[in-house]
């Protein structure tokens, strides 16, 4: 079990790691490693740290969100404003996420990949330009449900962050303004998509690593598998 400290030294060893972990491309592919875990885990400052670890050690980097491959609203709520189903079913566009950005970045692929094709905030289509990646270029990926049956087995590594939900509630409450209670009726759509997703998908166990991130300065390394 490996103890990993907020901004400490052991900490940056944990993360080197990690990083040590991520496998070695194989001739000029890339290799994709996904940060899975429920809102307010601690997903985008993991994959951030990952990514600046990564860089030092000159490997080079896209760091993409699963955030930015939403559905537009319209499908997102297709099913009610507070439908747990249509949030587990309906709030990502996972044709496009495999088609703009996983697949070209995995064996054999182009390496021609874009990081977005929505703007959450406005609701936007985006048509961003093509970008080709490096040889052995290092997708590090992070957002909701990357354990799920169309996404599992396409990460060279995959890394889970544990963490319960009456925590993470009062994290997206003190980010968002939502309320702390993931009990509150108010909670359900966020809430009961996430047991939907933990009951059909077993994320902690189908990922390579799973990390306690319930303190943010002593997360702890539960399983390596």
């Amino acid at each position: 079990m490996v103890i990993v400290s907020g901004g400490s030294v052991l900490r940056r060893d944990v993360l080197l790691a990690i990083a040590a972990r991520v496998p070695a491309p194989a001739g000029a592919d890339a290799v994709r490693v996904a940060v899975d875990g429920v809102d307010g885990s601690g997903k985008s400052v993991f994959a951030d740290q990952l990514a600046g670890v990564l860089r030092e050690q000159a490997r080079p980097v896209v760091r993409a969100s699963v955030d930015d491959f939403h559905h537009p609203r319209v499908e997102r709520y297709r099913r009610g404003r507070s439908s747990p189903s249509g949030f587990w079913l309906d709030s990502f566009d996972y044709d496009r996420l495999r088609h703009d950005l996983l697949d070209p970045l995995g064996p054999a692929g182009s390496r021609r990949y874009r990081t977005a094709v929505h703007d959450l905030d406005t609701d936007q289509h985006l048509d961003l330009p093509w970008v080709v990646g490096p040889p052995g270029v290092v997708l590090v990926l992070d957002g909701l449900f990357l354990h799920r049956d169309e996404l599992h087995d396409l990460w060279e590594l995959s890394v889970f962050l544990d963490v319960p939900l009456d925590i993470t509630a009062a994290r997206m409450a003190a980010r968002d303004g939502s309320n702390p209670d993931p009990h509150h009726p108010s909670m359900r759509r966020y809430v009961d998509a996430q047991r939907t997703y933990f009951k059909s998908c077993m994320p902690a166990k189908r990922a390579d690593l799973v990390i306690d991130n319930s303190d943010w300065d002593r997360p702890v390394l539960q399983a390596d598998r």
